[in-house]
Order: structure tokens, then C-alpha cells, then sequence
């Protein structure tokens, strides 16, 4: 069976309208099939692809942009378990993920909404993404069907950092 590179762009080009709510990354978990076949998780759109599976590809693409700007890369993690299972970037007032730029209260919030128990908590990621997912049990960029790392740049130019966030 041959296979056909496709980069599925279904969210609009600005991201989450203004005044839209957060949408927990949890409402994206990939299903069981997903996680098995590589080619059936890199079809999804691409906000359930970076908010479920691909987070912490965009988190370090977009570190390379903002990092100058005070942003870094922070893990979600349950406190209860021993790995980071969602990865934003952040400047402690704001962050960045699948969903675009939220003040990191709201993500909190929502994702504490979503998934109440356990408690969630920040960890401050400062480690090679290699690093990361070698300790964290995430894959790296070639683990993918296909090379996530030019997706998530575009993914990134469609959400310019607003005005507000500094």
C-alpha cells in the first residue's frame, strides 16, 4: 500500500478567535491505532497532531523563535506520574501550544478542568529536545512518518505572537 505525504491545515491561519476558550490538549489524546501507526497520527489535523503526540516538537520549534523573548519550555505533568505528558512554552504569564497564545492561568485552569485528578504540575523543561524525549518517553522527529519539524514551523508563522503577550 503507498502512502501519500499529506499536511493537513484545518484550523484557520489565526489560530483560536479572541475570547474563545482554552482547549485542553487531553481532548486530542490519540487513539490506540494512532499510536501504533505513525502515518495514521501524522493525518490528523494539525492541532490534534501538536496537542496530542507532536506537543513537544512544536514546543522546541517554537523555543527557537521566542526564547529571546524570555520564553521556555515547560512540561505538564500529573504529579502522581513520573513523565511530562503535555509540553507549552511559556514566560510565566503567557504560553503557546496546539491551541495557540493563552495566559498560562487559563491553560492551567482548562487542563485542571478536563483532568482534575491528579494534581497537575510545571516542570521546567532545560534539557536537548533528544534529552527530553529520551527521559520522557517521547519520540524524536525522525520516530515520525514523516519530518514534523517543517509543520510545526508553519504551524507556528499561522499563530504570530499577539501584541499583549510583549
Amino acid at each position: 500500500m503507498q502512502h501519500r505525504l499529506r499536511l493537513v491545515m484545518a484550523e484557520p491561519p489565526a489560530g483560536r478567535l479572541p475570547g474563545q476558550p482554552y482547549i485542553p490538549a487531553a481532548r486530542f489524546r490519540r487513539t490506540q491505532a494512532e499510536r501504533v501507526d505513525q502515518l495514521l497520527s501524522w493525518e490528523r489535523p494539525d492541532q490534534a497532531f501538536f496537542a496530542a503526540g507532536a506537543c513537544h516538537v512544536l514546543a522546541w520549534v517554537a523555543a527557537e523563535q521566542y526564547a529571546s523573548a524570555g520564553f521556555g519550555i515547560v512540561g505538564l505533568r500529573q504529579r502522581d506520574r513520573p513523565y511530562v505528558s503535555h509540553v507549552i512554552l511559556s514566560n510565566g504569564s503567557w504560553a503557546f501550544d496546539h491551541d495557540g497564545w493563552t495566559p498560562l492561568p487559563e491553560l492551567l485552569r482548562a487542563t485542571a478542568e478536563y483532568e482534575p485528578e491528579p494534581d497537575w504540575e510545571l516542570l521546567p523543561i532545560t534539557s536537548t529536545l533528544r534529552d527530553f524525549c529520551t527521559a520522557h518517553k517521547h519520540r524524536m522527529p525522525e520516530q515520525y512518518a514523516h519530518d514534523p519539524l517543517p509543520r510545526a514551523r508553519i504551524y507556528l508563522r499561522q499563530r504570530p505572537r499577539p501584541p499583549e503577550v510583549g
